[in-house]
Order: C-alpha cells, then sequence, then structure tokens
C-alpha cells in the first residue's frame, strides 16, 4: 500500500518539488568573490585550493578536489581538509551504475594513528529526493548559511555562507552524501535511475557508498556514525542492519534528527488513528508558543502526551460510540492542549490533521502557520482555506540554502558542472516504497541492528515545532519495538529543541544540538 494523502502531505515539501538550485535570483551576486569573501574573512579564512580537478565532469573523468581551511570551535583553531568528490558505484563484474557525488571534511594535524581512530560521520538528508545541503550548510559542518534572527525570517538575497563555530568538525571527520539522483549524483548512461529509487535500491547503494568510502580512505579502524533527518531515520535504521549483515561493519552510533521510522504515524489508511494522538503533543508545544495557551511549554507538552496516549486514544477506538457530552467534554480538552476552537475540533470528529491545524490555530490573526517550522506564522492567501497552500517555513529556507550551496561548491571548493545541482529532486518518484501489505516501517531494522550490536547507541533529535516529523511518530515507534532485548533499549536518548524539523536554524537549538552531539559521540566511539 502506497503512503496516504495524509503521510504524503507531512513529506509532501520534500518530495514533490523539483528545485533547480542554478534559477535561483541574483546568482551573479551570490557569486562575487570580492564582495562575499571580504565578508567570511570577518570570521575565518576561505578554504585555500590544495588540488585541483575538472569541472561538470562524471566520476570517471574528474578526479576530487581539495583544499584547506581553518575554523574556530570552542575558540580553538581547527585546521582542516575539504574535498568534493564522486565515487562510482559498480556491478560486481565493474560495469559503472551510478557516481556519487560527496564533500568530506577531514580535521588536519593529526598523526596517523589519530587520523585512523578518529570519528567519521556519514550524514545525509531525507525527502527522498533531497541532497544534504540542509544539513551540510545548516548544522554539521564548518560553513552555514547566514540566517538571521530565531530562524523565523528569510535572510535577504543572495544568502551568504559564513563559518559555523557549532560545527562538529573538532571531534568528529564528515562525510555529507547525496544519494543518486540528488546534487550531482547521476546514474551511468544505459541505467535506469529507478534502479536506486526505492526503500530497499536507497538502502543499498548508499550502503555501497558507505563500504568504498571507508576502504578507500583506510578507515575501517575508526568509529563510525550515521546522522539522517527526515526520511534519512528510514534510511539510517535500514543501513545500520544492511552495512552490518552484509559488510560486517558495525556502527557505533546513529543519529535519527527530526526523523520518521513508520509512515503510518504520519497517516495511516481509513479508520487508523494512530496519527492524531503522535501530533497533539506538538499542538500543544505550538499552541503556547503561538500564545494561545498559557503555562509551562513542557509541563503542557507532557500532560498533551499523556492525555493524547490514554483518554484521547480510547476515545478515539471507541469512534461512533461516543456521546454527545463526552465528545464535547473531549472537545474543551483538546481546545486546551491545542488553542483550537472546541467547535473546530467537533466538526471534525475530534480529529485534526497537521495540515487543518496549520491554517485554524491563527486563523482570526489571517496567518498560516509553517509545516517544518510552525514557529513561522505568514500571510494566509485566503480566507476560506481549510489547509494552507504553502508552507512559510519551507518559503524561507529554500532560496537561500539554493543559493548558498551554489556559492560555496563553486567559488569556495572549486566544483562546477554544466548540470544543475539538484537541491531537492521529485525525479526519484515514483518511489518504490515497497509495502505491498502496510505503511512503510523499518524500527525492526534499527531493533535488529541493535540486537545482534549490543553496543550500537541511537540518539533521536526532536523539535518541538516539528509538524513535518512529530516527536511522539518516532517515540510510538520505538516503544513497540517488541523484538529489541530489554538491555539495548537503554542505548536509545531523546533531545528535545524549541525550534521545528530544521530546529538548528535556530541559534539556542544549534547550540545545544552541538553539545548533545559532542557528547553522544564521546560516549559511543
Amino acid at each position: 500500500m502506497k503512503p496516504t494523502r495524509l503521510a504524503l502531505t507531512a513529506l509532501a515539501a520534500l518530495t514533490l518539488t523539483a528545485i533547480n538550485a542554478e534559477g535561483q535570483k541574483e546568482p551573479a551576486k551570490a557569486e562575487k568573490p570580492d564582495k562575499v569573501e571580504k565578508a567570511e574573512k570577518t570570521d575565518k579564512e576561505a578554504p585555500k585550493e590544495t588540488k585541483e580537478g575538472k569541472e561538470g565532469k562524471d566520476a570517471k573523468d574528474s578526479p576530487p578536489v581539495t583544499r584547506s581551511a581553518t575554523v574556530t570551535i570552542g575558540g580553538k583553531p581547527i585546521p582542516y581538509e575539504v574535498t568534493t568528490a564522486k565515487i562510482m558505484l559498480k556491478e560486481d563484474e565493474g560495469k559503472p551504475r551510478a557516481s556519487v557525488f560527496h564533500v568530506t571534511y577531514t580535521r588536519t594535524g593529526l598523526s596517523d594513528a589519530e587520523r585512523a581512530k578518529r570519528p567519521v560521520m556519514f550524514a545525509f538528508n531525507g525527502g527522498p529526493g533531497s541532497s544534504a545541503v540542509w544539513l551540510h550548510l545548516g548544522m554539521l559542518g564548518p560553513k552555514r548559511v547566514d540566517i538571521p534572527g530565531d530562524g523565523t525570517q528569510a535572510p535577504p538575497p543572495p544568502a551568504q555562507v559564513i563559518d559555523n563555530p557549532e560545527s562538529i568538525l573538532d571531534v568528529c571527520d564528515l562525510v555529507f552524501i547525496d544519494p543518486v539522483s540528488t546534487g550531482y549524483s547521476r546514474v551511468e548512461k544505459d541505467v535506469k535511475p529507478n534502479e536506486f529509487h526505492g526503500v530497499e535500491e536507497d538502502v543499498n547503494s548508499v550502503g555501497d557508498f558507505i563500504r568504498r568510502w571507508i576502504t578507500e580512505h583506510d578507515r575501517w579502524s575508526s568509529p563510525k556514525f550515521l546522522l539522517g533527518e527526515s526520511y534519512g531515520g528510514i534510511r539510517a535504521a535500514g543501513l545500520a542492519n544492511h552495512l552490518q549483515s552484509r559488510y560486517g561493519m558495525s556502527l557505533n552510533g546513529v543519529v535519527m534528527l527530526s526523523s520518521v521510522l513508520d509512515l503510518r504515524t504520519l497517516g495511516g489508511g481509513p479508520g487508523d488513528d494512530i496519527v492524531y494522538p503522535v501530533f497533539l503533543p506538538v499542538y500543544a508545544s505550538v499552541g503556547h508558543f503561538h500564545g494561545k495557551l498559557k503555562g509551562d511549554r513542557n509541563a503542557l507538552f507532557e500532560e498533551a502526551r499523556k492525555f493524547a496516549f490514554g483518554e484521547y486514544a480510547t476515545a478515539l477506538l471507541r469512534g461512533t460510540e461516543l456521546s454527545s457530552d463526552e465528545r464535547a467534554k473531549l472537545a474543551d480538552k483538546l481546545t486546551s492542549y491545542s488553542g483550537v476552537d472546541a467547535s473546530i475540533w467537533l466538526a471534525n470528529d475530534l480529529r485534526l490533521s497537521p495540515s487543518q491545524f496549520e491554517a485554524e490555530l491563527l486563523r482570526k490573526e489571517h496567518k498560516v502557520i509553517g509545516r517544518f517550522d510552525a514557529r513561522v506564522a505568514w500571510g494566509a492567501t485566503s480566507e476560506a482555506e481549510l489547509e494552507p497552500d504553502y508552507d512559510p517555513s519551507y518559503s524561507l529556507a529554500q532560496g537561500a540554502f539554493s543559493t548558498a550551496m551554489l556559492t560555496y561548491l563553486g567559488r569556495d571548493l572549486g566544483w562546477k558542472e554544466d548540470q544543475p545541482y539538484e537541491i531537492l529532486t521529485g525525479k526519484v518518484n515514483p518511489w518504490n516504497w515497497n509495502s505491498s501489505r502496510g505503511a512503510t516501517n523499518l524500527g525492526s531494522r534499527i531493533a535488529k541492528a541493535m540486537r545482534d550490536n549490543p553496543h550500537l547507541k541511537v540518539m533521536v533529535m526532536c523539535g518541538h515545532s516539528d509538524l513535518a516529523c512529530p516527536p511522539d511518530g518516532i517515540a510510538h515507534t520505538f516503544r513497540h519495538m517488541f523484538e529489541l532485548p530489554e538491555p539495548q533499549r537503554g542505548n536509545v536518548s531523546f533531545t528535545y529543541y524549541d525550534a521545528g524539523h530544521m530546529f538548528y536554524l535556530n541559534p539556542p537549538d544549534r547550540v545545544k544540538a552541538r553539545e548533545d552531539l559532542v557528547k553522544f559521540i564521546g560516549a559511543a566511539k
């Protein structure tokens, strides 16, 4: 069964929008080295070229381009090399299948022994259909997009790239992967793209890339980590099991950032009500942020969670058996945990989808709130719309990250191609969900990986304002991993942040995320 409409709406902006980043406004301004590089020198020197590569070529003809630079993290200068390259995936008999574009950051100034034991993290975004640009220039890498304030306002174009003192490069090498058909990754001639566009196909190809990278860089002795955002959580769960069972590569840690493992928690079929308790605690956090609910946010979130998976879930199971009085009392409680009028809850049979919530919460203020970050509230385009026709939190980030990535790749890293860099593409559709008997759920994969590798640790990073992948969706999945042995359950930890899906756009959250990641890597390596 394919994901339902409700599930697809939660992932729509990551799966159905094809973006040609080279078509953004004012690319020439963004690429002027005299103006932009002067701004960067106030933070740190721009990367210096050490090796040169060809432009617009495939993996066979284009050698890696490596440049050196320094970033200040925690008050200390961290020297590093950044290598832009492609790895060619091949069939067993050696026939080329696809080239995978990636950017690698390695700390320099270390001995061979130190380098061999230094942790390495493979990071990817989700979609499916997204490049790794969001994690690369938003959170983990030594450079980031300059987003003003608390991350709820768009920067004036063209967006600038600045140093990122919250990078984790001081403790861990980083590899940003663009899966096939995203970024500059492409299939070879006479190879069908759909051979890579599916849950299993994607896990196999990204897994092959990781094996190749580890081997070519002599890093089998290094502690290994995965970090996946959004659909990247599904990919990470599949990879943890695949790398272990196929190649004997045991991981030290897996980070699932604003992730989903079971698509049913984003919207099941008719009569499947799990989505509504899953989203209610986030409704409470968002209602509190916009002043619709009073009191302590964290206490309210926990109260809403208890109600959602207790009284509310029981009531949903009863369906039409609820009396009018019971429905009215429940609607009042739902209002106290969402900020949306009881009449709206009653009109929708006590079931309010995230899209409806985005339209209803600030309807009187003539605003809609963001799906990826519900703190963002921009003007509604219609007073009568039942669901928003755009996501202001995605509009905020799309142009800025697109311009910044093309500027950074071409100007700073020295890599240009004639083909468009697919920041986010719909060319991966139709995606093979490989779920003929139900919604896609890879919870059992990460459970199996943890069962067979009792040292494997998992950290789940959740945003209080995330209406795309709410915290209690993945929490519900972990609570139902009955195949996970009791001792390994203690290897799973959850951390929470104020903002939404890309909570790292909010400076305090980005600082906390670095602290949490450094602690996690140190404990798991």
